[in-house]
């Protein structure tokens, strides 16, 4: 199992960025797919996740409102939308992926890929 994220860069406070992690060698569509980042010094941190359909999400009240995860089953990619961005947003954002249908926001993950660098400067 692979999953390669990118996207990640250097934003200006109030901007957006747009996450993508490609996944392999599992049947995609039956995983729950999270988002997790990791500041310097700090532990990891669940950020959203989305359920196999993609009917339903679950994010960290810290980015409620302004992130948004999507995945296209299709192209067996998940998204990460961020907008508003906040110089505490800035992090390694991870994705990970989980067998079953629940939506956790621990990091009782079973796939983790590489992270992807986002910083916010003000």
């Amino acid at each position: 199992v692979q999953l390669q994220a990118s996207g990640g860069g250097l934003v200006q406070v109030g901007g957006s960025l747009r996450l993508s992690c490609a996944a392999s060698g599992l049947t995609f569509s039956r995983y729950v797919m999270g988002w997790f980042r990791q500041a310097p010094g700090k532990e990891r941190e669940f950020v959203g996740a989305i359920s196999w359909s993609g009917s339903s999400t679950l994010y960290a009240d810290s980015v409620k409102g302004r992130f948004t995860i999507s995945r296209d089953n299709a192209k067996n990619l998940v998204y990460l939308q961020m907008n508003s961005l906040k110089p505490e947003d800035t992090a390694a954002y991870y994705c990970a992926a989980r067998a079953g249908a629940a939506l956790l926001a621990s990091t009782r993950y079973d796939y983790w890929g590489q992270g992807t660098q986002v910083t916010v400067s003000s």
